[in-house]
């Protein structure tokens, strides 16, 4: 079985080409650039760098966030066109569960965070149980201050949240904060591609038309349109 996976909830884009007996190539690139400018020129490099047509994948997976609003609309919205125009199905993996795979077998707390902007990250808290991937918080948005309260023990943190926020963790939790290598860091569509063979595989597929982000919180167009239908 062969899978693309589509990973834009970051500045860090990313497309992968996996089969159920490994990876085939991944392409990654953080860049100021929006993901409109480079997603499918990458899935093209990608494809033809395989020898692949975009009809050989059997399934499209793509990363449903939290994240960047704008960049998960372009990674769902290209996922959809991409699997109408092929027939093949998708499946739609939760970026923060995705990332917590780049760590696997970790005997501590994983917590990838996300800059949330308006003081806020994006987080989730999971732990490994042999080769499973428990959840202990589900994903939500919280101010730093409210994730330090809630972390007891050693926690690996990873993810861009980092760069505003993690001096803030250091000086907080101490030796219970620790932080992923560089490379580890980011979304990877790679772990999209796992995740969503292991979901493909077992038939978990969704209608490309009700696929939808995962955006924890409104979308400020989504908040001013509520302060217009209020009067405000």
């Amino acid at each position: 079985m062969l899978i693309l996976a589509i990973e834009t909830s970051t500045l860090q884009g990313s497309v992968a080409l996996m089969r159920d007996t490994g990876l085939i190539s991944e392409y990654t690139l953080n860049i100021e650039a929006t993901h409109s400018e480079r997603l499918l020129p990458s899935i093209h490099r990608l494809l033809s760098d395989a020898g692949l047509k975009i009809g050989d994948p059997d399934g499209i997976a793509v990363a449903l966030g939290p994240g960047s609003f704008t960049g998960l609309r372009i990674g769902l919205s290209t996922a959809k066109g991409l699997a109408l125009a092929s027939g093949k199905p998708v499946v739609g993996v939760p970026t923060l569960e995705a990332m917590a795979w780049n760590l696997p077998f970790c005997p501590y707390w994983i917590c990838p965070i996300l800059d949330a902007r308006k003081k806020e990250v994006y987080c989730a808290i999971y732990r490994f149980h042999q080769d499973k991937l428990e959840t202990i918080m589900g994903a939500r948005s919280l101010s730093p201050q409210a994730l330090l309260s809630l972390i007891r023990e050693p926690t690996v943190f990873l993810g861009d949240g980092l760069v505003p926020y993690g001096c803030l963790l250091k000086e907080g939790l101490g030796d219970n904060a620790l932080f992923a290598p560089l490379s580890k860091q980011g979304p990877s569509a790679a772990n999209v591609a796992e995740l969503g063979l292991w979901k493909l595989g077992r038939g978990e597929v969704v209608d490309p038309a009700s696929l939808v982000p995962i955006y924890i919180r409104p979308s400020e167009a989504e908040l001013k349109l509520g302060l217009r239908d209020k009067g405000g």
